[in-house]
């Protein structure tokens, strides 16, 4: 794509998930399930932080273009690596962890991951909006412009960090208020869950891995060098 047209891609991006992010906060406040909306409020989903996470993408994306357009190259040389690393490390794993997982186990049991009980107060299109557009959205990235990846070691290295820090929070969520973000985690003993959540961290490694090895088909090697 022309830089113009990647400019105006990305700052459409950027309000559609601002756009998102802002109503999923503010859904319809009566009659919400109590067993929802506890401690930590919409903060405590995956599904929430990704809606930031590409927005901050996004946003990231669309300064990088600006700077480009405007000739400010060594600026745009900064934003551009910050943009390959949200989007190789974080942006895209997350997006295609957060779809997959949420429609193979909505599929499997609804109750584990979205309880009917939410249908009266999420509307379907916002439901979709945060479950199913968002691998369309990062695959077309992928589509759309190369991206350089960062040395492996490095990438999962900082994974597994932001994959740590989320699984924190959901234990210090359960530690305080005695339940679980999601209801499918009540299923599991302690040894169970561990195995479930290192299983999980090995999936989304893999889509890192295959959002690394799309990246190098379409556009060949493009990796940092350290």
């Amino acid at each position: 794509m022309e830089i113009s047209t990647l400019a105006m891609y990305h700052c459409l991006a950027f309000v559609w998930y601002f756009f998102v992010a802002y109503s999923i906060t503010h859904v319809r406040t009566e009659e919400r399930p109590s067993e929802v909306f506890l401690y930590g409020g919409q903060w405590k989903y995956l599904t929430v932080l990704n809606l930031v996470l590409q927005a901050v993408f996004y946003g990231v994306s669309f300064l990088a273009d600006v700077l480009r357009l405007i000739k400010k190259l060594r600026c745009a040389k900064c934003v551009i690596s910050s943009r390959d690393l949200l989007f190789s490390v974080l942006a895209f794993p997350v997006s295609t962890f957060v779809s997959i997982s949420f429609w193979v186990l909505y599929t499997y049991n609804r109750e584990l991951v979205y309880p009917k009980s939410l249908d009266g107060v999420i509307p379907l299109w916002l439901n979709h909006a945060m479950h199913t557009a968002v691998l369309p959205f990062a695959l077309l990235e992928i589509l759309a412009l190369p991206h350089r990846y960062p040395a492996k070691k490095k990438g999962l290295i900082l994974l597994g960090f932001v994959a740590f820090l989320y699984i924190s929070w959901v234990l210090w969520i359960y530690s305080v208020t005695g339940e679980w973000v999601y209801p499918l985690f009540a299923l599991f003993s302690p040894s169970g869950l561990a195995a479930f959540f290192a299983g999980s961290l090995a999936v989304i490694v893999s889509f890192y891995n295959f959002g690394e090895f799309l990246n190098r088909m379409i556009w060949g090697q493009s990796e940092f060098c350290s």
